[in-house]
């Protein structure tokens, strides 16, 4: 085993932004490269593994991305597209290695192909939801200093109204004359990347803290590969000829890995499907040979619902070889009801932005239902106190993983409290069972999980503070059945407000309007004051069912 400190080779990097805001050496967790091969060399780009190495091992013919349409692109046709692109991000649009591009759109081709582009040309992919309001936008530009933006034409307004100042936006998917794709078609077809150094930051990754202030996590050329050797190539164990398919967005990292890394790197290909839910990826599984399947607990859930309503005559699964959950806890009772109905073990597993990818599950006959799983090769974790040190078998506590990957927030003074004595901590309650299996107990924070989807409620809080008709507001999370917990708001309203349920819809409306919809609150309560501490505090424990 290799411990490894926080030392960097050169850089590749013009724009020093992304290195100079990495956090101070001392700050940084250990790193873990067991085997030492998962260190790689010292200048590496992730694309061009993903990408041209992948077309000297598998062939360039094979196929990469299936789309909707029935269309399906090679992975010769992408490395012409992708390599094109990035003639435009350098000739044209000034993008220099370390400029932060942002890259936004529903899934599809040509935004993983950005996303490679970007990548190649040696500058720090910024990927964000399709969802996302102008304010996020524009918060998530002013930390990581997004220079560039390529966007797809049906998503580029609420990235127009967050004013971000010198932003330049290019489209993609449109008509217009200096459309990115049509720019991009009179380049060569070939394009020399950018040799980065393989701890050049390849990606910044925002997630939402309990504050509501998003971090952005900055993720190195090599940290992309590892995720790839170590769960993927371990634990899921991909085959050329796979389909994957899934719900999260490339947005998310667990999107981004197991539908563009993961296949990638096995030489496999996916079907990207712009709307995932229960109905349309069984739809994929049974019509488009989809083979490799992720999505959150909740999805797999309303599928179970959906193949009983069908009785099993609708759709012909027998294809698919492997489910991957994550994004929230996967109760025993969804894994049995599927293993039932499918005779599929379902790969549990936990992930999270900061560490980019799963590092504890398991697969096949050392699946556990009810627990995680055990560490991912090439990853280490253990349960230890609020002082950080190591508590035994069977008693709960914080869960610590550190390996080849690590948490570097941008600038974020809470980098210090993620890492503690070389450890990640990830805000989850956890017990080592003691043959090693570990086994979920609750979020550590005040973090609402619904549907998969990490939610911070006091950036929904901060919104609702915004309406005029607001004076104070408390989120919280409430149990759910289908999607784990659900947002419920309480709200004391100024004097002469109407506490009914044409106020609900309009503070309903008001939060859509600003945040992505899944962080809208289902549930609105009124009250004549929030519950507090003497020093005024604000007690959000109080307010769940469970107080």
């Amino acid at each position: 085993m290799e411990l490894t400190p926080a030392v960097l080779t050169p850089s590749a990097h013009r724009d020093t932004f992304p290195r100079d805001h990495l956090p101070p050496a001392g700050q940084w967790p250990e790193l873990v490269f067991d085997p030492p091969e998962l260190r790689g060399p010292d200048r590496l780009n992730c694309a061009v593994e993903l990408l041209d190495g992948t077309v000297e091992r598998f062939g360039a013919d094979r196929p990469v991305f299936h789309l909707p349409s029935g269309d399906t692109w090679s992975y010769d046709q992408l490395r012409t597209r992708v390599d094109r692109i990035a003639h435009v991000l350098t000739s044209e649009l000034g993008v220099v290695p370390g400029n932060r591009v942002m890259l936004r759109g529903p899934t599809t081709p040509w935004l993983a192909a950005c996303w490679l582009a970007v990548l190649k040309a040696g500058a720090v992919a910024v990927t964000v939801l399709a969802q996302q309001r102008a304010r996020e936008l524009a918060t998530m530009c002013e930390i990581a200093r997004v220079s560039h933006a390529l966007c797809d034409i049906r998503s580029v307004d609420e990235l127009v109204k967050a004013e971000v100042p010198g932003l330049r936006v290019v489209t993609y998917g449109g008509d217009a004359p200096d459309d990115l794709l049509r720019r991009a078609e009179g380049m060569p077809e070939r394009y020399e990347a950018v040799e980065t150094a393989a701890d050049d930051v390849a990606l910044i990754a925002f997630t939402s803290g309990t504050t509501g202030r998003p971090k952005g996590c900055m993720h190195f050329h090599r940290d992309v590969l590892s995720i790839a050797d170590t769960f993927s190539r371990h634990v899921l164990r991909p085959e050329p000829g796979d389909v994957f398919a899934g719900s999260p967005p490339l947005g998310f990292t667990f999107g981004l890995g197991g539908l563009v890394v993961f296949p990638m790197r096995a030489g496999a290909s996916t079907l990207l499907l712009e709307q995932a839910g229960p109905k349309q990826l069984l739809a994929a599984v049974a019509e488009r040979g989809v083979s490799v399947l992720f999505t959150a607990p909740t999805a797999y859930r309303v599928m179970l619902g959906e193949l009983a309503a069908a009785d099993g005559s609708a759709y012909d699964i027998s294809g698919l070889r492997r489910c991957v959950s994550a994004g929230e806890n996967l109760p025993a009772a969804t894994w049995q009801d599927w293993y039932e109905r499918t005779g599929i073990r379902v790969i549990n597993g936990i992930g999270a932005t900061e560490l980019l990818h799963i590092f504890i599950s398991a697969a096949d006959d050392a699946v556990r239902p009810g627990t995680t799983g055990v560490p991912v090769p090439g990853w280490q974790a253990r349960v230890v106190d609020e002082a950080g040190d190591p508590l035994p078998d069977g008693e709960p506590g914080l869960l610590a993983v550190r390996g080849p990957v690590g948490c570097r927030y941008l600038s974020d003074p809470r980098q210090s409290v993620y890492v503690h004595g070389g450890w990640n901590l990830t805000g989850d309650t956890y017990v080592r069972e003691p043959d090693g299996y570990f086994r979920y107990v609750a979020r550590a924070d005040d973090m609402i999980i619904s549907a998969g989807y990490n939610i911070a409620g006091p950036q929904v809080e901060e919104v609702l503070l915004t309406h005029p008709d607001v004076t104070e507001a408390a989120v919280v999370g409430h149990p759910d059945e289908l999607r784990g917990q659900i947002v419920a708001a309480y709200v004391v309203l100024r004097e002469g407000a109407r506490p009914d349920e044409g106020m609900k819809e309009a503070l309903r409306e008001f939060v859509t309007e600003r945040l992505v919809p899944y962080k809208c609150p289902r549930v609105f309560e009124f009250l004549p004051a929030l519950p507090r501490t003497p020093t005024g505090k604000l007690q959000r424990f109080r307010l769940r069912p469970d107080a």
